[in-house]
């Protein structure tokens, strides 16, 4: 197992590689097309000489070809020089890394929640199929479903922050504790767990009632074993995997919705960094940001298919990737 690991992470960390450069040349053409002009987006919009338009060309190497502009560009990112902001004159590197733990936190705490709550519940409702609360959780589901992570955040910000008073309504709690801290992320969590965690609600109910009806839990309960080890140590063992292959999308959802949660709290995360970098136009900033987002997906993707062969070890390596 430990020599077929190490040749699996291996090889996806060769895979990585082209992908990432695909990623970003996919992300500086974008960005580079978009409309308006760049020298002017560099220049913070402000009226400048024609001297100075053109000095700034140069030092952006805006005046050779695109395809000389990506080749500069990816020759300084390897070194882990992104450029500099526009609007701050900070360097990229620096603003998402300071930006970025926030977003990660942000997410770990949604996901935590909504594997956390939305596994048991789905558990609970097919034990009880048809029942009434079967049906509550159903709807419930296909509620959290439909409604963005923006409009409960909205919700909750106004009645448990202003009217109850039971959360923090702006701030981090980064100068305090970690409870202090778990405290501030509490209601963005759970606006951006709660539409996510319908969704491993939906998965882990069907998962258990398609193992239910299986013959091995006839065999079980023919041979006296208590119920509880059967639901515990074999209904719900099989119903997590297809829960874990779908580890790696209700991961990144969580982490985009975490963008319009950050803007929606106010919090100095890395969706909100790339939110105004793309007002603002901020090229360098995009291009940096939407880097780390995507190396974020590719670590995501690698620690699930981990996770998959070690809850279920009939899967092989090189196997659970495909």
């Amino acid at each position: 197992m430990n020599h077929s690991l190490t040749r699996y992470l291996a090889l996806r960390l060769f895979a990585t590689i082209p992908l990432l450069l695909v990623i970003s040349i996919l992300v500086f053409v974008l960005v580079h097309l978009a409309p308006g002009d760049a020298a002017s987006a560099l220049s913070g919009g402000r009226a400048i000489s024609q001297e100075a338009m053109d000095a700034l060309r140069a030092k952006y190497h805006l005046d050779e070809p695109m395809v000389m502009q990506y080749v500069l560009w990816l020759g300084d990112a390897v070194t882990g020089d992104f450029g500099t902001s526009i609007q701050t004159r900070q360097p990229v590197a620096t603003a998402v890394l300071d930006r970025a733990p926030l977003s990660l936190w942000l997410t770990f705490y949604a996901t935590v929640i909504v594997l956390g709550a939305g596994v048991p519940l789905g558990l609970a409702a097919a034990l009880r199929r048809g029942s009434r609360m079967d049906r509550s959780v159903v709807t419930l589901s296909v509620f959290g479903v439909s409604t963005p992570a923006f409009v409960s955040g909205l919700f909750l910000l106004y009645y448990l922050g202003f009217v109850a008073g039971l959360f923090p309504v702006f701030g981090t709690g980064r100068d305090g504790g970690f409870l202090i801290q778990v405290w501030h992320l509490t209601l963005p969590a759970l606006a951006l767990a709660l539409a996510v965690m319908a969704i491993v609600v939906k998965i882990t109910r069907a998962a258990v009632i398609e193992e239910m009806e299986k013959d091995y839990v006839a065999f079980a309960r023919a041979r006296g074993v208590p119920e509880r080890r059967i639901v515990l140590s074999y209904l719900l063992r099989n119903a997590l995997v297809p829960v874990v292959t779908a580890a790696s999308v209700i991961v990144v959802a969580t982490m985009a919705g975490a963008i319009y949660v950050e803007i929606t709290f106010a919090l100095p995360g890395l969706g909100s960094l790339l939110v105004d970098a793309v007002r603002q136009r901020d090229i360098p900033v995009i291009q940096g940001a939407t880097l780390f987002f995507s190396l974020f997906v590719i670590v995501v993707n690698v620690l699930t298919d981990i996770l998959y062969v070690l809850i279920d070890p009939r899967i092989q390596f090189g196997k659970a990737a495909r």
